[in-house]
């Protein structure tokens, strides 16, 4: 039988989340995958394994290289997971963004229309 470790012990161990309680925190609130699944902290992980983790509004996606049950340096970490996440939108992506001030109100039905077409939800 293959070696498993659980997956909070795992993602706090190879330095996606500060703390273990954040790990299980993030399991708990679904914002980690395994295999496209929502997994609980428990939950075991093998070599080869897809894990998503949402961190700060972003998803990192890694594969499982390396099992490692204590929490070990950045360059050991590095080497546990194979880093295949997305690039992050630079900050003139998000400087083209729409964004309406807090406070302003219901939109008008002008702002709402362009709201929507922005969207991609004309119709």
């Amino acid at each position: 039988m293959s070696e498993r470790v659980r997956i909070d012990v795992w993602i706090w161990a190879v330095r996606l989340v500060k703390t273990r309680a954040a790990a299980t925190e993030a399991c708990r609130g679904g914002h980690v995958r395994l295999g496209g699944q929502p997994a609980k902290a428990s939950q075991q992980v093998r070599i080869g394994d897809e894990v998503r983790v949402r961190i700060h509004g972003f998803d990192r996606i890694v594969i499982v290289t390396q099992l490692l049950k204590k929490r070990v340096g950045a360059p050991a970490a590095a080497e546990a997971i194979e880093d295949r996440s997305p690039p992050r939108p630079s900050a003139i992506d998000a400087a083209q963004v729409p964004h309406r001030p807090r406070g302003a109100g219901r939109p008008t039905s002008r702002e709402r229309r362009e709201i929507d077409r922005l969207r991609g939800r004309d119709g």
